[in-house]
C-alpha cells in the first residue's frame, strides 16, 4: 500500500524577550537534529550582540543557527525580504531534515513565514512625503497617536518604535480611506510544510525579573561601549531599538546613566507586554509554562 509522506514540520517558539526561547528551541534542535532560523528582527545585525541578547557562541555551537548576524545595519532589510529568504531556506533545509525549528519575539516575522501577507496596494508619492515631512517635524509620537486613532488594531501589534512601519500604514490609511489592518492575510498563504506553535507563558512577575536581571547582565557585559561605538549609525531604523535610544539619549546629556539603564528595563518590560498581546490573538499557539512542561513532554503533546 502507498502511504502518502508525511508533510515536513516546522515547530516555531514564541513568547515575549528573556523568557527562555532560545534555550527551548536549541534543546528541541538537537532531539530532532535539526537547525534553527532565528525570527528576531534585531538579531539579524551583526554590529548589534549584546543589546540583542543574541545565541551566544556556545548556543551557536550546539544547533546551526540562520538569520543571525545575517545583516549590517547598514542593510535594509524588509519583512517582505525575510519572508522570500526564509521559505527559500526552508526549502533547502527539508530535503534534508522532517523538522525544522523556527525561534523569535517578532510577530509579524513569523506570520510572514507561516501565513504570508496579503500585497499591500501602492500609495501616491506625495502622501508619502507628507507623512515623512510630518514626521521629521512632529517626531514618532505624532506618527503613533494618528495610527492609534485611525487603526487601533495593527496600532496593537506593529512595532511602535519603527517608523518606516509606521509610515506605511498611514500612507495605506491615507490613500485608501480604510485601516491597514484590513489588509492583513484574510486567507493563509498556501505552505508545503505544517506550522506548529509553541508559546512560553510564565507568570509576569518572574518575566519581569528575568528581564530586569538581563539589562543588568547587557550592562555588565558592555552594552554602554557596543550602543557608542554604534553611534556613527544612529539614525537608522536598526538602532531605533529598546536598549540603544536609551543611551543615545544618555550620551546626548538627556538622562543620567542610572536614569537611561532604569528605562531600558521599563521599556523592554512594556515591549514584552506588546509581544504577548500580538501573540495571544493567534489561536494557533499552544502555551506552555516552562517550569513544568520539559521538551520531552513538548514532543509527546505536540507530534505524537
Amino acid at each position: 500500500m502507498n502511504h502518502e509522506p508525511l508533510p515536513k514540520t516546522l515547530i516555531v517558539i514564541v513568547g515575549p524577550t528573556a523568557s527562555g526561547k532560545t534555550a527551548l528551541a536549541i534543546e528541541l534542535a538537537k532531539k530532532f537534529k535539526t537547525e534553527i532560523i532565528s525570527a528576531d528582527s534585531r538579531q539579524f545585525y551583526r554590529e548589534m550582540a549584546i543589546g540583542t541578547a543574541k545565541p551566544t557562541t556556545e548556543d551557536l555551537s550546539q544547533a546551526k543557527h540562520h538569520f543571525v548576524d545575517s545583516h549590517s545595519v547598514t542593510d535594509y532589510f524588509s519583512v517582505g525580504e525575510f519572508e522570500r529568504q526564509g521559505l527559500e531556506l526552508l526549502e533547502n533545509l527539508f530535503k534534508i531534515h522532517d523538522t525544522v525549528i523556527m525561534v523569535g519575539g517578532s510577530g509579524l516575522y513569523i506570520q510572514a513565514i507561516c501565513e504570508g501577507f496579503d500585497e499591500l496596494p501602492s500609495s501616491p508619492p506625495e502622501i508619502r512625503q507628507e507623512i515623512n515631512r510630518a514626521f521629521e517635524e512632529k517626531g514618532i509620537a505624532y506618527l503613533q497617536e494618528q495610527l492609534k486613532v485611525k487603526d487601533p488594531d495593527y496600532y496593537q501589534q506593529v512595532d511602535l518604535n519603527n517608523p518606516r512601519r509606521l509610515i506605511r500604514a498611514l500612507e495605506v490609511i491615507e490613500s485608501t480611506g480604510m485601516p491597514f489592518s484590513s489588509f492583513r492575510k484574510s486567507q493563509l498563504a498556501p505552505r508545503t510544510f505544517n506550522c506548529i506553535k509553541v508559546g512560553i507563558d510564565l507568570p509576569r512577575e518572574m518575566l519581569y525579573e528575568r528581564i530586569n536581571q538581563r539589562v543588568d547582565m547587557m550592562v555588565s557585559q558592555g552594552l554602554e561601549a557596543e550602543v557608542r561605538s554604534l553611534l556613527p549609525y544612529r539614525a537608522l531604523n536598526a538602532l531605533n531599538t529598546v536598549g540603544y535610544s536609551e543611551f543615545f539619549d544618555y550620551f546626548d546629556g538627556k538622562a543620567d546613566l542610572n536614569t537611561a539603564i532604569t528605562l531600558i528595563k521599563q521599556n523592554t518590560r512594556r515591549f514584552a507586554k506588546r509581544q504577548m498581546t500580538w501573540f495571544r490573538k493567534d489561536k494557533n499557539i499552544r502555551w506552555i509554562d516552562p517550569r513544568t512542561t520539559s521538551p520531552d513532554d513538548i514532543l509527546n503533546d505536540l507530534l505524537f
